[in-house]
């Protein structure tokens, strides 16, 4: 960005301008709300399957992984079970959520990430990054599959699936990133859960704290020359 190629003004006429805007703001604001509240309003479906994830201290359902919370909510973090780092968008955004888990357990919910990497594998490059949020393997169920995050390469190839609740054809791999909600009422002792809500692709976008604060500055994302997160790295592989 060239300061000779912006418009240049007078400190009334650039309060003028950001009232302007302010009031797009607080109308995109409001709209928000009630998207909000809309999402709240949907319909629930009960999970029949009973899912079981390796986690740190053994076989956990998908009931256990509420810890005693009644509002789950789980990143689906892209990372095959061949691979020895899991995806580095994915990362981007586990460093956006990494330090809010202690504030969300306060509001009742419980965040966990999952993934179809072996146990020992995600613990590792936790480790490796510094974080701290809960981590569980799904490679010996499918819940990834029943969640639309993950697709047999035979489907991809074909171009034969489902992702972001659409029949799709572009190239994308085996594993997608997303987020789903559950609900489960903590005084129920049949342990039944529900499933309240999924986003993909860009729905996930909200969620990350880093791009709304590009969105603020001149440049913004400046992703158009190189393409989307093409200048990404993992936290730890930035040149100094």
């Amino acid at each position: 960005m060239d300061i000779d190629q912006h418009e240049i003004v007078s400190r009334d006429e650039w309060q003028k301008a950001r009232k302007a805007l302010l009031a797009k703001e607080k109308e995109f604001t409001r709209l928000r709300d009630e998207l909000s509240a809309t999402r709240r309003q949907l319909p629930w479906e009960r999970v029949e399957t009973n899912y079981v994830f390796e986690g740190p201290d053994g076989p956990e359902t998908l009931a256990d992984l509420f810890g005693g919370k009644s509002q789950l909510v789980v990143y689906h973090f892209m990372f095959r079970p061949e691979a020895e780092r899991g995806c580095p968008n994915c990362s981007f955004w586990a460093d956006n959520f990494n330090g809010i888990v202690t504030h969300l357990e306060h509001r009742d919910v419980r965040f966990v990430a999952i993934s179809r990497a072996p146990l020992a594998k995600l613990l590792a490059f936790r480790n490796q990054l510094g974080w701290s949020f809960e981590w569980v393997s799904s490679g010996g169920n499918t819940f990834n599959q029943d969640y639309a995050v993950s697709f047999s390469p035979e489907d991809v190839a074909r171009g034969h699936f489902k992702y972001n609740y659409n029949d799709t054809h572009r190239a994308y791999g085996v594993d997608m990133p997303g987020i789903s909600v559950f609900y489960k009422d903590a005084t129920d002792a049949t342990d039944a859960v529900f499933h309240t809500y999924s986003t993909y692709s860009r729905g996930i976008d909200m969620m990350n704290t880093a791009y709304h604060y590009l969105d603020l500055v001149p440049k913004g994302r400046d992703e158009e020359t190189d393409g989307a997160m093409s200048w990404l790295r993992y936290r730890d592989r930035y040149e100094r």
